[in-house]
């Protein structure tokens, strides 16, 4: 009886809050972070722009509610997937974006009262299998818990950002999110490109220009800044090939600003 009583409980207590994730080719990490959301909430949103492998059929066996649809940039998409969740509270996870057992207590033991209550959760980011604690990827926060009713992202397509109202308050969750950033070299070249493009995209419609500066200097301080100042050598080869990588993606943004630029007057 008492066993039973408690399971009705924790039922009751999942059902407050619903999980939005936004995929598109991800059946390589998808079921990781599906696992870890395994009694956390009846409620899991897949917004999928056009998968070709198999992330979907994956999905499907989680019972996760799919939502197929074209890519319409990542914050048009995310908001998609808000609106069809059945909760008003909503954990807004990306596809490589895995939850600790810290965060997921935190989260079944937390009672979301304060509909002007986000919460903030700090990440561990990893390449391939290996946490990177210095560097560009360290010291990571971001509000991903929040009252859909008073809070949505923009319509970036890129960099998509939270809108915040007046009075909303920031709180530090327990826990972490695993972000498992790339899964070998040729996913981090791939993304390192596809995301170069899409800002530099959105700084060609902004009307900002790829100057000297930006174009030939900022890479190299790039480099030294994640390299050198915030320790990115304490993690071995890995933090080299990152504030590498970082470089030429700056290098990369600003090439292709200035092409998209020069495509536009002639």
């Amino acid at each position: 009886m008492f066993l039973c009583m408690a399971l009705l409980i924790l039922c009751i207590e999942c059902m407050i809050l619903s999980v939005v994730i936004i995929t598109r080719n991800e059946g390589h990490i998808i079921g990781n972070t599906l696992q870890s959301l395994q009694g956390l909430t009846d409620d899991i949103v897949i917004v999928d722009s056009g998968s070709t492998d198999d992330t979907l059929d994956i999905c499907a066996r989680y019972g996760t509610k799919i939502i197929t649809t074209d890519w319409g940039g990542y914050g048009p998409n995310k908001n998609k997937g808000i609106a069809a969740a059945r909760y008003d509270w909503v954990l807004s996870l990306d596809a490589d974006e895995a939850i600790d057992c810290i965060l997921r207590e935190f989260l079944l033991n937390t009672g979301l009262h304060d509909d002007n209550m986000v919460g903030n959760i700090r990440f561990r980011n990893f390449y391939r299998n290996k946490e990177i604690r210095f560097g560009e990827w360290s010291g990571d926060k971001h509000v991903r818990l929040f009252n859909r009713k008073r809070v949505s992202w923009n319509d970036a397509a890129v960099h998509e950002a939270l809108v915040f109202p007046a009075g909303t308050v920031t709180v530090m969750l327990k826990g972490s999110v695993l972000h498992y950033t790339s899964n070998g070299l040729e996913d981090l070249i791939t993304k390192t490109i596809h995301y170069a493009r899409l800002n530099a995209l959105k700084y060609h419609e902004q009307g900002k220009q790829a100057g000297f500066f930006k174009l030939r200097l900022s890479p190299g301080f790039n480099f030294i800044k994640y390299y050198l100042f915030k320790l990115g050598f304490l993690d071995g080869w890995e933090g080299f090939l990152i504030a590498r990588t970082t470089a030429w993606y700056t290098f990369l943004k600003y090439s292709f600003l200035q092409e998209m630029n020069k495509n536009k007057d002639t």
